[in-house]
């Protein structure tokens, strides 16, 4: 899906980074909007237990530079807040993924846009409440992650979670 949100107006050109999964029933073709997206596909699938479906409900449900800090910090319970995905996924997740993203180095530049990665555990905190609070309202995981991104850019001195949240409704009612 967050392929989706990205794609430009209908009748316009657009370049996607595909994979395709032959199988002996079906050959599925898989469209990313960037080139991360794919990598982190397929090093998604190459997870026991992992499939192309659960690969993409974990893209969908979150960005790929906020799945890799889920998995640095070895967050389960942002894991287990997607569709499909119980404790003992999201712990197999973490333990095969963190060698797989010790490789990539230089490969993928992720960059962290929330203020909460690199903070103290009360910033963090603050942000998973204000991003919680979002997702029960409505948005999704993925916006939701965004919207408090974009707050956090904008203003890195709110102290409240309330205050993430209250701005960034106004930015989506302004947008």
């Amino acid at each position: 899906m967050s392929t989706v949100y990205q794609l430009p107006a209908v009748g316009r050109e657009v370049s996607l980074h595909t994979h395709l999964v032959v199988r002996e029933d079906a050959h599925l073709l898989y469209g990313f909007f960037t080139l991360q997206e794919r990598q982190m596909f397929r090093s998604l699938i190459k997870v026991s237990g992992v499939g192309p479906k659960m690969a993409l409900t974990i893209l969908s449900g979150m960005a790929v530079d906020e799945f890799v800090r889920t998995i640095r910090v070895n967050d389960i319970a942002g894991l287990t807040r997607m569709p499909g995905i119980g404790r003992k996924t999201a712990e197999r997740l973490i333990v095969e993924m963190k060698d797989r993203l010790s490789e990539w180095g230089s490969e993928l530049q992720v960059t962290f846009p929330d203020a909460s990665v690199g903070a103290g555990a009360g910033d963090r905190a603050m942000s998973q409440e204000a991003e919680t609070a979002l997702i029960s309202l409505g948005y999704k995981p993925q916006e939701a992650a965004r919207m408090i991104a974009q707050v956090l850019k904008a203003d890195g001195a709110i102290s409240k979670s309330e205050d993430i949240i209250r701005q960034a409704l106004r930015n989506t009612t302004t947008s």
